[in-house]
């Protein structure tokens, strides 16, 4: 009799973190359905064995705060229905950030290259339906669209557009550093990208993926050790910003579009430097939270003031507390000082960590004015950081223990063996 044939373990594995990426880009509502999802999968992966390694211990613990912090916010409530949903949808984050960090230590290359894909595909996807909905080209077009600005599957374009910086950047670094004979699917999705982007007039948005370009071309430059291929990276700088600049004018050459671009390119609108604007609000908040060690609890600030805090820094103060606000402010210190080597290390996953890294420090600036506390893709970049800062850890503990060499930087000519 015929055995029947057994799905490897690796391979389920492997398709679960997909379909959890994957999942991500779709945020109607909360909690979203990745957020359940994560829960059972969690679950029967820690039955199965999921490890958290030591190098993890201050993200989870600076996390944690975060969210204990969130919790004794409630003692300054009346009601704590929709807090409660808030609060647990930040509990699934944090999740989130631990499960990715602890999964990418094992089969390491293959789960990143997962990872990646994944989002790729769920970004251009998400795109797409911004793009088509936004010129009323789909069925239903209006639950994709927000103030006459494309949010694709987000609830908010603010959201949306963000998320598919990462995207752009991965594909961006890979055709800068490859023949273009073989970018042509890339190129595509970068388009697709950029218009997105675009289309979401989102100004955060549109800084965080100037900065993150500039940056990531920036590290793969100086990277790059072969002087034939800094000159090819130069050519291809020059004829993007030119593709770039066709594509602009041809989105603005639509009357509807040029008009809302017009209002949107504005640096400070109205509602930014009045009376009771964007930054007064930041100024009054900061101050207010001073007397307050608990903080005001979610959506409080946005009852008293008639609009939120979009400060992601002032945000951890009013719903999190003192507790919460500033374990957020250590978590992105020592991210930045556990992250920041790694983009510089000799390892087949090094262009994606410079991916990462500039899209991470390009949301440290756009927390200045907008709060996103509750974007899953930035959970799941703290988890990727925090999970190759923990692998790259452990490769050195091996290192020290052995006669070999510490692992060189990625000029050097030799690369430790990976983990996983």
């Amino acid at each position: 009799m015929t055995r029947p044939l057994a799905i490897p373990a690796r391979l389920v594995a492997n398709a679960t973190i997909a379909v959890l990426v994957f999942l991500s880009g779709f945020v109607l509502f909360e909690p979203a359905p990745s957020d359940l999802l994560l829960c059972l999968v969690v679950a029967i992966w820690a039955f199965a064995g999921l490890k958290l390694s030591r190098p993890m211990l201050p993200m989870i613990a600076l996390m944690l705060a975060y969210m204990a912090g969130g919790l004794l916010s409630f003692t300054q409530l009346q009601a704590f229905q929709k807090p409660v949903v808030y609060m647990a949808t930040t509990g699934f984050l944090i999740i989130s950030s631990i499960f990715f960090a602890a999964v990418i230590q094992v089969d390491t290359e293959r789960r990143l290259k997962v990872i990646e894909r994944s989002y790729i595909a769920a970004a251009v996807i998400c795109a797409l339906i911004g793009i088509l909905a936004y010129f009323g080209k789909m069925p239903y077009a209006s639950l994709f669209t927000l103030y006459d600005r494309a949010k694709g599957t987000f609830k908010d374009p603010n959201v949306f557009g963000p998320f598919l910086v990462l995207p752009l950047v991965v594909l961006t670094r890979a055709v800068l550093t490859d023949r273009l004979s073989r970018s042509f699917w890339r190129m595509a999705g970068i388009l697709v990208l950029l218009a997105g982007i675009f289309l979401s007039f989102s100004r955060a948005a549109w800084g965080l993926a100037i900065f993150a370009l500039l940056l990531v071309t920036l590290l793969a430059f100086l990277t790059e050790p072969r002087q034939s291929h800094r000159l090819r990276m130069l050519a291809y700088i020059l004829g993007g910003l030119l593709i770039t600049a066709l594509l602009l004018a041809l989105l603005l050459s639509i009357p509807v579009v040029q008009d809302l671009f017009a209002q949107r390119f504005k640096l400070v609108q109205e509602y930014d430097g009045g009376r009771l604007g964007r930054f007064e609000r930041h100024i009054i908040g900061f101050f207010m939270v001073q007397e307050l060690p608990f903080g005001l609890g979610p959506f409080e600030f946005g009852k008293m003031m008639g609009e939120d805090e979009h400060n992601m820094w002032l945000k951890g103060f009013t719903a999190y507390g003192w507790l919460g606000g500033f374990s957020y402010i250590v978590l992105v210190i020592w991210t930045l000082v556990i992250a920041t080597p790694l983009v510089f290390r000799n390892r087949p996953w090094t262009p994606f960590v410079q991916s990462v890294y500039a899209v991470y420090l390009g949301h440290l600036m756009i927390h200045n004015v907008i709060d996103n506390d509750h974007w899953r893709h930035v959970f799941l970049i703290y988890g990727l950081l925090w999970g190759l800062y923990a692998l790259e850890w452990k490769t050195q503990r091996m290192a020290r223990m052995r006669p070999a060499a510490p692992s060189p930087l990625i000029f050097g000519p030799v690369a430790l063996p990976r983990a996983g």
